[in-house]
């Protein structure tokens, strides 16, 4: 069966100033009310872009979760210096007869949501262990929908949710499946972290891919140790706006890292449950990804 994609069908309805606008709102930079104001100033509302725009989980499994080559389940960790227990998704492969590398998968800046723990089986598929845990456990956890859980990941300590991450990394790194190679790749907020985890926490990360995420803070970048492939969306203007001066300080230390570049495509292309998702870009980074976490892991 064909699935009918977002980018198939309404996508090239909707302009680029409504996708810029969703990202600034998606974002905080600006409010429900403005994003609504300026999509009603040239024309449309939000019922004409939400097919678009809102995420449909539906469209977004390529890995089912009962795949018989991969198992499943919910694991915590402890987190007693962030929010006292951390929860995530665990998938490991099936018949596994030795100790595997691991990857941390970070979700956007709205919770664990279904795209983010079909990407955690896309790993479990291709042989490694994937753990993505969820910031918003201790506020019950994910809450199903994008617009309610932006609101309760911005409500939460931002120190905290960042020892949240590098404890969940240190959690995978000793779980007794796991070989001592781990990566991290993570989308938006998730790209972030990968960077902040790369700087903060440099004997944990052996490699780490981060998609249109902003770098750690700059006094931290020096630390960072890991081979980095970093992944961006040509129309994305406010993420690329911080990559030239993370490229300095990337040289400056000598760092090992790459850079992609996928043209015509917006924030969030990786993500197939919207129309952002532009399937040759999506698919020619996740293969980068996988040959970047080979390399650098097995």
């Amino acid at each position: 069966m064909t699935v009918q994609r977002p980018e198939s069908t309404v996508a090239h309805q909707i302009p680029q100033e409504a996708f810029d606008w969703y990202d600034q709102y998606a974002h905080g930079d600006i409010d429900r009310r403005t994003f609504l104001t300026r999509l009603a100033a040239i024309g449309l509302t939000a019922a004409a872009v939400a097919g678009g725009l809102i995420p449909n989980y539906a469209l977004a499994e390529q890995v089912s979760f009962n795949d018989p080559d991969i198992t499943a389940s919910y694991a915590t960790y402890p987190s007693p210096d962030g929010f006292g227990e951390g929860r995530g998704y665990l998938v490991v492969p099936k018949n596994m007869t030795e100790k595997t590398p691991a990857v941390l998968v970070v979700h956007e800046n709205r919770g664990l949501n279904p795209y983010i723990e079909d990407v955690a089986r896309r790993l479990a598929k291709a042989g490694y262990i994937a753990f993505a845990p969820d910031i918003l456990y201790s506020l019950g956890g994910y809450p199903g929908n994008d617009d309610e859980g932006r609101e309760m990941q911005k409500s939460l300590d931002p120190v905290k949710v960042e020892i949240d991450f590098i404890n969940a990394a240190k959690f995978l790194k000793a779980h007794e499946l796991t070989n001592d190679k781990l990566g991290v790749v993570g989308f938006c907020f998730g790209g972030y972290i990968s960077n902040m985890l790369a700087a903060r926490a440099p004997e944990i990360i052996d490699a780490a891919v981060p998609f249109y995420g902003t770098p750690a803070k700059a006094e931290l970048i020096k630390n960072i140790k890991a081979p980095l492939m970093l992944q961006f969306a040509a129309l994305d203007k406010r993420v690329n706006g911080t990559w030239p001066d993370y490229e300095k300080e990337l040289k400056a230390i000598g760092a090992d890292y790459q850079a992609f570049v996928y043209e015509d495509v917006n924030h969030g292309f990786h993500n197939d449950s919207t129309a952002r998702y532009n399937e040759p870009a999506a698919e020619l980074a996740w293969e980068r990804t996988l040959a970047f976490f080979k390399e650098h892991l097995s």
